[in-house]
């Protein structure tokens, strides 16, 4: 491909393209106040590929639609290529979603118009941003042909299968030349040959158009296909997974590689013991340090009753104003009905 993504500005290469300090996001739900974010952090290298991880209601799906100005946190910083999102006005982030951020979601009706074909559906946004009728033809062209779809370019949705129609959506997702590609789920509905097809598509389309890519899942396994994974526990960044070089003449003549996990520690200090461990030790709510000459030894206090609280909500998406949801928190707080 001739073309690349474009920069917002110069900038030094070894500036994060994601800086995210302190990110906290609150829904609000008449009284009740639901915490998706605890102040994250979060750092992302520019032409990095990386993977975000955790379980339902972890906070990952928050955080991306922050990062792809569909939504704003309630406090903190967070910034992307430079631009800081929780100051930007309306405007200007209407802007930054068109020009600067492309989406892959996981449901194809979230990607393409039905009944639009593969060009007309990459060509779309540029449509909607000005860009000449050439140019349209031009880059989609190019775009098809780098996700290895420009032999079915005329065909529309009904004509084509679910890998097909994913490689059409990154396709539009890279319509208006982002520097930045959020990736929802994106092999979710997919068979693990034609995943692996979608994750070679994203490295490819990384070395030659210099993207930063941010994979969101829920399957650890996709440390496979990324050198980084960070994992997001209650709204925090939890730990993070390295992919390392093989360590033995064995591995490297099977291609296997070594992984590393981290566990994050935040600016003050915090950190999340995973749940397996505190299960197996007994942690409760309470726990003694002792310095030691090899470190820092966490140990559980006696007698002390571990708490777990009871979730709201059963997803990290923004609460829906629905009878639903309501019924569960009138449930939660013992009260009858979802009325006041």
């Amino acid at each position: 491909m001739t073309q690349t993504a474009q920069p917002a500005t110069e900038r030094t290469t070894d500036e994060p393209l994601i800086l995210c300090e302190g990110l906290v996001k609150i829904y609000k739900l008449e009284e009740v106040e639901l915490l998706a974010l605890q102040g994250l952090d979060l750092i992302v290298r520019r032409g990095e590929v990386m993977a975000i991880v955790g379980q339902s209601g972890s906070g990952k799906s928050t955080l991306m639609n922050i990062l792809g100005g569909l939504d704003r946190p309630t406090a903190g910083r967070v910034l992307v290529g430079g631009r800081d999102l929780l100051q930007l006005s309306e405007r200007k982030l209407n802007a930054y979603r068109r020009h600067h951020v492309g989406f892959v979601w996981q449901q194809t009706a979230r990607n393409l118009i039905p009944y639009l074909n593969a060009q007309q559906n990459v060509e779309l946004p540029m449509l909607m941003a000005g860009t000449t009728r050439r140019e349209r033809r031009e880059w989609s062209n190019e775009l098809l042909e780098a996700v290895g779809i420009a032999h079915r370019k005329d065909h529309k949705l009904d004509q084509m299968s679910g890998g097909e129609q994913q490689r059409v959506a990154i396709a539009v997702a890279l319509a208006n030349r982002p520097e930045l590609l959020l990736a929802d789920e994106p092999t979710g509905e997919l068979d693990t040959t034609t995943a692996k097809t979608i994750f070679d598509i994203f490295h490819r389309l990384n070395e030659q158009l210099g993207l930063t890519i941010v994979i969101v899942s829920h399957d650890a396994q996709i440390a496979t296909h990324v050198a980084r994974v960070v994992a997001i526990r209650d709204g925090k960044t939890s730990s993070e997974t390295l992919r390392q070089p093989a360590q033995t003449t064995e591995d490297m003549e099977d291609g296997e590689h070594h992984y590393v996990e981290y566990t994050v520690l935040d600016p003050a200090g915090r950190l999340q013991v995973p749940e397996e461990y505190r299960d197996r030790y007994g942690m409760g709510g309470r726990v003694t340090l002792e310095a030691t000459e090899e470190g820092i030894v966490i140990r559980p206090v006696e007698g002390d009753e571990r708490h777990v609280p009871r979730a709201l909500v059963e997803s990290d998406e923004p609460p829906p104003e629905q009878a639903s949801l309501k019924s569960r928190l009138a449930r939660r707080f013992g009260r009858k009905g979802g009325g006041k």
